[in-house]
């Protein structure tokens, strides 16, 4: 890592993206943080136009500054699409100054929009990493595990509903059984077999008369 003097309000340290600046004093808002320098390249000379790297500042059509080098603090400043940075473009001067837009803390990582040509180019392909993007997705993934679950209760509900349905549907189709006692049918029938039987045995059913009576009457 670099060296940066202890009056700096910043120290380079590690961020979720790999090397980040990080606020080591309190940087009031409209406070010029630090200077995005390096190689001024211009594209009407071929060598020049051919330099290709991440660290490409371009000021106007014709000049742009070459980042890459290593004494260049700001290149360590990291994308956030929720910044508390700007860069603040100076074309006639060919200079770029980050300055804060907001005030920030120590411990703050510190950080600027790099705008929408370099996002769709580097950024977009890998997805962005900011605060700001991660809390989106982490919301995003909350809700669709919700709606999953919404989902599959709501199927559940309606196979339990048809499940329902069919079954009663089926307890209509199926026939009902007569009732019985003591394994006979309570419709008549089991009393006219008992007298039929009987009949046949010869068996009379009569009312008995007084004890004696019978004997008396004979003699």
């Amino acid at each position: 890592m670099p060296a940066i003097p202890s009056n700096k309000p910043y120290r380079v340290g590690r961020s979720r993206t790999g090397l980040g600046l990080f606020a080591t004093k309190p940087i009031k808002k409209g406070a010029k943080i630090v200077r995005y320098f390096g190689p001024l390249l211009d594209s009407r000379k071929e060598k020049d136009d051919a330099i290709e790297n991440k660290y490409l500042f371009e000021l106007t059509n014709r000049w742009t500054i070459d980042g890459s080098v290593r004494k260049n603090i700001a290149r360590y400043i990291n994308h956030a699409c929720r910044p508390n940075a700007e860069s603040d473009v100076k074309p006639r001067k060919r200079k770029v100054v980050i300055r804060a837009i907001k005030n920030i803390e120590p411990g703050d990582e510190i950080n600027y929009d790099y705008g929408t040509d370099y996002f769709k180019e580097y950024i977009k392909p890998i997805g962005c990493k900011c605060v700001a993007c991660e809390k989106k997705r982490k919301k995003q993934r909350a809700e669709a595990r919700a709606q999953k679950a919404r989902l599959k209760a709501k199927a559940e509900r309606k196979a339990l509903k048809q499940a329902e349905k069919q079954a009663a549907k089926a307890a209509r189709k199926k026939p009902s059984k007569p009732a019985h006692a003591n394994g006979k049918l309570l419709n008549g029938h089991a009393a006219k077999s008992a007298t039929g039987r009987m009949a046949k045995s010869g068996i009379s059913v009569k009312a008995r008369g007084k004890p004696g009576g019978e004997s008396r009457a004979s003699a």
